[in-house]
């Protein structure tokens, strides 16, 4: 179908029918994506290759999909060793004796969701349902259904449990809500079936990447090489980072921020583009808000005090802010750094406040506002309607951090850990866990993290191998399923497609199918659905298509219209230009942050701890410390146990510029302390010039599948595990922590102490 013809007969997509499954030198050859755990957020086409006894033996990009055409990175490649592990968990299991002793009884399928519905039950009677937690991991396409299967159950503690202030897209998201409506993402012309060729489509100028390494991360549904992709397009790049990323080394402009103050370099380079006159004054005009209230804050940091600030030179935040203003169209591609600082909220604002001034809104090459691909309108916020407004009010962090409305409705991970911890509002005696491993990755201060978990009467864990989570904690063990061993949908803002069941291991089961026999035993009215495939019919079915016409129409992009504020495509209730804003326009001055008690206008705070909050602490911890970054071979804590894998990457690594190590006498290879006042851990050193001489980066998610699994052991979690540095100590909006953004030493671990 021609990408015109989608809107003359106004069907919602666009695709080019394909073969799905066909027979390959003795082989089954299944297209399907890749939106599941183990892998990311991307969802990239995959061709799955089975044998005679549907084993799987090869995976390979699919060269037709559109979203990676082809492109796959090496966990996808050794997913055969993932699937066809010998550790993986095979069959539901209960825990034999004391929890933490790696005793497990195996069970029915039956079983296992009797004791689960008997549990949930007799706690909802006692404490209320508000009292079980239904935490996640990443999200991945297991949202839906742990929403709701929480909502359904009346519990209003959906939550992404450890991760202090939700610090990962969740303070994006929520200031673009809060400022625009809608939120954004780079236009790399992902809308388009040609991409880049297209007519309507603008290959950016300039390509701002703040706070990512996308070529290792691929955030927020962003495939990586897609900016490699414009570069060699002729896209300029401005990189602001302060490691030196592959992109950092081929980038027009580096700026080696300090981190933690990217909010006075948006300030800065907002100031600098008013008082050039290089904003866009016909956008500001007729579609912001707020405009003269802004640029008199941004007047308060003028180019010498934000260098004064980032340490980033003065003519290079100048040239930045020049590059990105002159260019049209321009993009920011930002990330999870942005996220990762206390107050993470006015840096959102302000880098939202930069795409505002500059035009580059809804523009082709630019941030494009999303719209929900229709016939997958519900995957979001599947089970809203099932929950009261009374009982949705009690969601743990609600009355403190009003802010957490918007967006994905997640309670307070710091909030929640405070309530396990004191009973206070109210008690939490369970919880679920589904696709996530809190003391060895998303949880600040694990130890914490670890008693407040202990504390909990009845915890069930949904994984695919046993980690020290499962071990320390559950009194249930559900195996999940393998992308290859499930069917679903692939569905973000740009496409959709089918994901597609290719072998069987064991007893394991799709999240979905998980969620759907749990719920209909807690509320079969809210679970309705007699097999999975009716699962995927609902959410398919704004479409007009079942789940198996999906598969057989392969997959499907959603068109997209630019500039949808002057079209009146934001304003549902009035069709009226504009935006969904109390004012109608971008809020660069926040009325809803206003409302919330929050300052409406970018603002600059130091981080908790560094050379201006804190300098009694330099003396002894003078190093700052930044953990998070992506590995190829790993997903966060995934992977530790695929030997292929893990021989690219074998062991936990802090990076040291060798200045910094020459002076602590520390050479490469060396097991090197990682200490500061909450805590320390040890990692390899890796001396290289990637960092500078006053920042240490640390690899996060360290466990050893080798180790020992029963307690005190838990696989060696808390021996390199670098969060045990990390506070819970969320923003006043709620939103953002300090994982970018600490202190530290380091020193060589002395013989004996391993």
């Amino acid at each position: 179908m021609e990408y015109e013809d989608a809107f003359e007969e106004e069907l919602p997509w666009i695709y080019e029918k394909k073969p799905w499954r066909w027979e390959e030198d003795g082989l089954t050859v299944t297209r399907g994506s890749s939106f599941t755990g183990p892998g990311c957020h991307n969802g990239c086409g995959v061709l799955l290759y089975t044998d005679k006894d549907n084993k799987l033996v090869k995976v390979e990009g699919d060269p037709l999909n559109n979203y990676n055409e082809g492109r796959l990175c090496i966990r996808c490649l050794a997913l055969k060793d993932v699937v066809n592990h010998p550790d993986r968990l095979h069959y539901p299991l209960k825990r034999a004796g004391a929890r933490g002793e790696n005793k497990w009884e195996r069970i029915s399928w039956d079983e296992a969701v009797e004791t689960i519905a008997a549990k949930f039950n007799k706690i909802k009677a006692e404490h209320g349902a508000e009292a079980v937690v239904f935490a996640q991991g990443t999200g991945r396409d297991i949202a839906p259904y742990i929403m709701r299967l929480a909502f359904s159950f009346g519990s209003p503690n959906y939550v992404c449990y450890g991760l202090a202030g939700n610090a990962c897209m969740i303070p994006r998201l929520s200031v673009q809500m809060a400022t625009l409506a809608c939120i954004t993402m780079p236009d790399y012309s992902q809308y388009f079936p040609d991409r880049y060729d297209d007519e309507e489509y603008s290959v950016p100028e300039c390509v701002v990447i703040w706070g990512t390494n996308p070529l290792a991360s691929n955030s927020d549904g962003n495939f990586g090489h897609w900016t490699v992709d414009a570069m060699k397009r002729g896209s300029r790049l401005v990189v602001i980072d302060p490691r030196l990323t592959w992109l950092a080394a081929k980038a027009d402009l580096w700026l080696q921020v300090r981190p933690g103050t990217d909010a006075a370099l948006a300030l800065g380079m907002i100031n600098i583009i008013i008082q050039e006159n290089l904003f866009d004054r016909e956008f500001v005009e007729l579609w912001s808000y707020g405009f003269d209230a802004l640029a008199e804050r941004a007047a308060e940091y003028p180019v010498e005090k934000v260098s004064a600030i980032t340490w980033v030179p003065q003519e290079k935040i100048v040239q930045a802010a020049r590059l990105y203003a002159q260019s049209k169209p321009a993009m920011i591609h930002w990330g999870l750094a942005v996220d990762m600082t206390k107050e993470s909220v006015p840096i959102t604002h302000g880098i939202n406040a930069l795409m505002t001034i500059t035009g580059n809104l809804d523009v082709p090459g630019g941030n494009v506002i999303t719209e929900l691909p229709c016939g997958v309108a519900g995957y979001y916020g599947w089970g809203f309607d099932l929950i009261n407004r009374e009982q949705f009010e009690k969601r743990i962090g609600m009355g403190k951090y009003p802010m957490i409305r918007y967006g994905i409705p997640l309670a307070s991970p710091d909030e929640m850990v405070e309530a396990i911890l004191t009973d206070k509002p109210y008690p939490i005696r369970a919880m679920w866990i589904q696709a996530n491993n809190p003391i060895a990755c998303m949880g600040a201060d694990p130890k914490r993290t670890y008693e407040s978990l202990s504390k909990l009467e009845f915890v069930v864990v949904v994984d695919l191998f046993h980690t020290p989570t499962t071990v320390a904690f559950a009194d249930i063990v559900l195996p999940a399923a393998a992308f290859p061993e499930r069917n679903g949908i692939r569905a973000v803002f740009y496409y959709a497609q089918s994901m597609n069941q290719v072998t069987q291991i064991g007893e394991t089961k799709g999240d979905a199918e998980i969620c759907r026999l749990v719920g209909k035993a807690l509320n079969p009215d809210a679970w309705p659905f007699e097999s999975e495939e009716e699962i995927w019919d609902s959410l398919a079915q704004g479409s007009g298509l079942t789940f198996k016409e999906l598969q057989e129409h392969g997959q499907m992009i959603h068109p997209n219209i630019y500039r949808k504020y002057a079209e009146g495509r934001l304003r549902m209730e009035d069709d009226q230009p504009g935006f969904n804003t109390p004012t109608g326009r971008v809020e660069m001055y926040s009325t809803r942050m206003e409302e919330f008690g929050l300052d409406p206008l970018p603002y600059y705070e130091e981080p908790p701890t560094g050379p201006v909050s804190t300098p009694e602490l330099m003396g002894e911890y003078p190093l700052i410390l930044t953990t998070g970054g992506r590995e190829q071979a790993f997903f966060h804590s995934e992977h530790r146990q695929v030997a292929s894998l893990r021989a690219t990457h074998p062991l936990p690594e802090v990076q040291i510029h060798p200045e910094t190590a020459k002076g602590h006498g520390i050479e490469a290879g060396d097991w090197v302390w990682i200490e500061n006042p909450l805590g320390r851990c040890r990692q390899k050193a890796s001396v290289t010039n990637v960092v500078p001489p006053w920042l240490v980066h640390a690899d996060h998610g360290w466990w050893f599948p080798e180790e020992e699994a029963a307690e005190p052991h838990l696989f060696g979690v808390f021996t390199s595990n670098v969060n045990q540095l990390i506070p819970y100590n969320c923003g006043r909006s709620g939103f953002g922590n300090s994982y970018k953004s600490a202190v530290c030493r380091v020193y060589k671990v002395k013989e004996g102490e391993m």
